[in-house]
């Protein structure tokens, strides 16, 4: 990788600041950064959720400074901040649609990982992190979302700690002291209010050791190939800054369409209805983000060695999440980006289409049916999870582990620069070495 230019402050006051607190050589650092010159606008997703993280932070103070975590009030306290508070209805619908914008930015951001092998060696511990701040995330979503106090909120909490008694032994406890009693009450609403505020400051310790993993192995990129000489780089400025601007704008529109016209979009009908713990909903289910697990939770039927289904289910959710973190020893292949493996892609295709019916069925009762013959159902919603569901984790340790060793992938370009320069752009899809384009 080509090396940094060193920071040289011009005037005494900046070398006296810079000898004492190196901010300015850091930021140097961050600008000079030596980034692979095929990255393409899957790579800018990054820093939208670094800016969405410091937005969801920010609107997430200011909220919490109106928000009451009262039984009696939380609800009343969330209308009233959307009515009364002066443009308290924006900054709800920032925060409250943020959390939606911010898992859609993260899952294209994990996809493109998976995609492009950015989870192979030497970048393991980058992605191991990646991974911690999807279940900070997650964790923190969840709580976020009883705090409301609707009806979806108080029963979705309601049902997924109640999950947790199916843990031996140590099950009935962990439920009490998760909710701080035996129902959903006071107790529950002020641990999950503590804990919603504190975990984004965690997640931003963690994003901050992420991007410190990645300045130490630098970015992947589109062909997986690893840099070798200073024209395989171009510097973060103006080059990937000015592509970050560029992606980060024509996100905020997409964001800002939610805010102004759709703010309730993402929302679920009974959550603007007070919690009643007396009053059941039809159909009890988690934001969307969460239906992929949700699916997984409740797709598992038999009880083993005496233990109850639900135990087999909770394993699974919480395994479908674990497995990622052992991905890169799982992948055998040699090379990192899907697009030199013609026959891992299919399999990467099916990958995603059974992420995408997992969530359909995470978001339907388990007994619709599916396919019915003769009048008879013979499959409903339960039995397609779990289909899906078998094989999401026979991609990880069947599909990725077998096929490394046997799949024959495309020839890789000799350099980055060489796959950026050849004819039809980056990459040479047919494994033929194409003749370098000149410019005049």
């Amino acid at each position: 990788m080509s090396a940094h230019t060193k920071f040289a402050p011009t005037s005494k006051t900046a070398q006296w600041f810079e000898s004492r607190l190196p901010i300015l050589g850091v930021a140097h650092e961050f600008l000079t950064f030596p980034t692979p010159r095929n990255l393409n606008y899957f790579w800018t997703f990054g820093g939208i959720l670094a800016v969405m993280l410091v937005m969801q932070i920010v609107t997430g103070i200011i909220l919490a400074m109106h928000y009451v975590p009262d039984t009696k009030l939380a609800f009343e306290s969330v209308q009233a901040i959307r009515r009364d508070v002066n443009f308290g209805w924006l900054l709800q619908s920032m925060h409250a649609n943020g959390a939606t914008m911010f898992f859609i930015a993260v899952y294209v951001h994990m996809f493109r990982g998976l995609y492009f092998g950015s989870y192979k060696q030497p970048r393991e511990v980058l992605w191991i992190l990646g991974v911690i701040i999807l279940l900070l995330m997650m964790a923190t979503a969840f709580m976020g979302y009883v705090l409301p106090y609707g009806q979806m909120s108080g029963w979705g909490a309601t049902v997924i700690t109640n999950f947790f008694t199916a843990i031996p032994v140590v099950g009935a406890d962990a439920l009490v002291w998760l909710r701080g009693g035996y129902t959903i009450d006071q107790a529950t609403l002020n641990r999950f209010f503590s804990l919603h505020f504190l975990m984004p400051f965690m997640i931003f310790g963690v994003v901050f050791l992420h991007i410190w993993a990645l300045h130490v192995v630098g970015n992947n990129n589109p062909t997986g190939i690893s840099v070798k000489t200073n024209k395989d780089t171009v510097p973060f400025h103006p080059y990937m800054t000015i592509k970050d601007s560029v992606s980060l704008v024509a996100f905020a529109i997409f964001f800002a369409m939610f805010i102004f016209y759709m703010p309730d979009f993402f929302g679920d009908a009974d959550n603007y209805v007070e919690f009643n713990s007396l009053k059941t909903p039809a159909h009890i289910k988690p934001e969307w983000y969460f239906l992929p697990f949700y699916a997984i939770l409740r797709a598992i039927p038999f009880t083993l060695f005496g233990l109850p289904a639900t135990l087999y289910g909770l394993i699974a959710m919480f395994g479908s999440i674990a497995i990622l973190a052992f991905l890169p020893w799982l992948d055998t292949s040699k090379i990192r980006s899907t697009s030199y493996r013609p026959a891992y892609k299919l399999f990467f295709g099916l990958f995603v289409i059974a992420c995408l019916i997992l969530g359909y069925c995470g978001s339907q009762p388990t007994d619709k049916a599916v396919l019915q013959i003769g009048g008879n159902v013979v499959l409903d919603m339960t039995g397609l999870a779990q289909i899906f569901t078998a094989y999401y984790f026979a991609h990880f340790l069947v599909v990725l582990p077998l096929l490394g060793l046997f799949e024959k992938p495309l020839k890789l370009p000799a350099s980055i620069a060489d796959s950026v320069l050849i004819k039809g752009g980056h990459g040479m899809p047919y494994g033929a070495a194409a003749e370098p384009q000149t410019k005049g």
